[in-house]
């Protein structure tokens, strides 16, 4: 599931909401704005490696941190190739 179609469902929380999970886990999202940029993907904007972890604690995993690096996941997290080889 991407950001949009997190954030789209019904119960979502806001974006605020989201900005302050993240916040409280320990990950630095500088303004709203910054996530409604990484949900529509303006101007090609994605979240950096560690704010894509953040993301994807902040969802509880609904939107994976893979959502946003495609093509090279596996370069930024090696551990999750390791994961994925041993399931």
């Amino acid at each position: 599931m991407d950001l949009d179609q997190f954030l789209s469902q019904p119960g979502a929380p806001t974006i605020a909401e989201l900005r302050r999970r993240m916040s409280a886990l320990g990950y630095r999202v500088k303004s709203d704005a910054q996530i409604r940029q990484w949900r529509h993907g303006y101007a090609d904007r994605i979240p950096s490696p560690e704010n894509c972890v953040g993301l994807e604690r902040a969802t509880h995993g609904a939107v994976s941190r893979k959502t946003f690096h495609r093509n090279d996941w596996h370069l930024i997290w090696p551990e999750l190739v390791e994961e994925a080889e041993a399931a």
